[in-house]
């Protein structure tokens, strides 16, 4: 395994991250989710691949992936120190208001079985709270020790500056993370994110690096339970399908020059361009296994030009508006 460190702060992080979407209760929010067992042998199984950092959400199977991640670290016998927990706030009662970020850290913490989290992260922008409100409240969760450092989400590149702006200005805690929605068919963010997190230091984790698994086979539709039952995913990518199978070819070329996965090809395109830990969402071992091969292959240049030649603009997946569609809040719930 390889490790990295986020953004300003002393937190070292395997340069994988296992996703914890896939663990909680089936039919909260999605169909295919790991149960108790399954989720604490997966954590086992990346624990022993070296892998230490761990990616959660208070509203991931209505917070049943917390509790399943907690227990899991708790029968398994693991060190507090040894592993690296992150959750997220925001799809809830009061947004990020201070009083629902206190009293959803709380929740979180208790579902988790800890003291603290080593990165809490704004699950979306809120156009509701002003950004002083937010960004204090998140600053005294680090100064009363239940947080150790802080990260931001898919929003708009003009709200994370000016996020990280008001840090500053106050002295509070600024962002070290963003978890944004980032692959070789979703790459909107290289033109204002993206650029704004590298001139800040911030360390980009992106979700979705694999396109809900379009990047991992060589056709677009899948049989398995996620791809006949996830809305999310189809929401995200099904309207750019032509367009986008002209990458998805690309990749599987590529995966045949280097005897791999295609999984790995968008993997290792991801850690190419800086990335610093892709979440990797597994409802089997063997995809984490891969995901840690894939640090073996290094691209060239041309392969990375190769592969994104056909990339065209995208609708805005990720980033909420202050007024959107009916449907859109469902979409971007990642």
């Amino acid at each position: 395994m390889e490790y990295t460190t986020l953004g300003n702060t002393d937190i070292k992080v395997s340069k994988v991250c296992l996703g914890c979407m896939s663990f909680g209760k089936a039919g909260t929010l999605h169909d295919w989710t790991l149960d108790e067992k399954q989720t604490e042998e997966m954590v086992k199984h990346a624990l022993d691949l070296g892998i230490n950092f761990f990616d959660t959400s208070n509203n991931y199977s209505k917070g049943t992936s917390e509790e399943y991640l907690g227990k899991a670290f708790k029968n398994l016998g693991v060190k507090r120190e040894d592993v690296i927990i992150a959750s997220k706030v925001y799809f809830n009662e009061g947004r990020l208001s201070k009083e629902a970020i206190f009293r959803e850290i709380d929740g979180t913490l208790k579902r988790l079985g800890t003291d603290y989290l080593d990165l809490y992260i704004i699950h979306r922008f809120d156009y509701d709270t002003p950004i002083e409100e937010t960004m204090e409240a998140l600053h005294e969760l680090v100064k009363c020790g239940k947080v150790r450092a802080i990260g931001a989400s898919a929003m708009y590149g003009y709200q994370f500056h000016n996020m990280q702006i008001v840090a500053r200005d106050n002295q509070w805690t600024p962002f070290s993370t963003m978890e944004n929605h980032y692959n070789l068919l979703y790459r909107e963010d290289e033109k204002e994110l993206i650029p704004i997190c590298k001139q800040m230091n911030v360390s980009l984790m992106p979700y979705s690096p694999l396109a809900g698994g379009h990047l991992a086979r060589n056709t677009w539709e899948s049989q398995t339970l996620r791809g006949q039952t996830d809305r999310v995913v189809h929401g995200k990518y099904d309207q750019m399908e032509k367009q986008d199978m002209e990458i998805v070819k690309r990749v599987d070329e590529l995966s045949k020059k280097y005897h791999c996965k295609m999984s790995q090809i968008a993997l290792a395109w991801q850690w190419a361009k800086g990335i610093s830990s892709p979440i990797i969402g597994a409802t089997k071992m063997s995809y984490i296994d891969d995901a840690v091969d894939a640090l073996n292959i290094k691209l060239t240049n041309e392969d990375l030009a190769y592969l994104e030649e056909r990339y065209v603009p995208h609708p805005i997946v990720g980033a909420i508006n202050e007024n959107p569609p009916q449907g859109v809040m469902l979409l971007n719930k990642k």
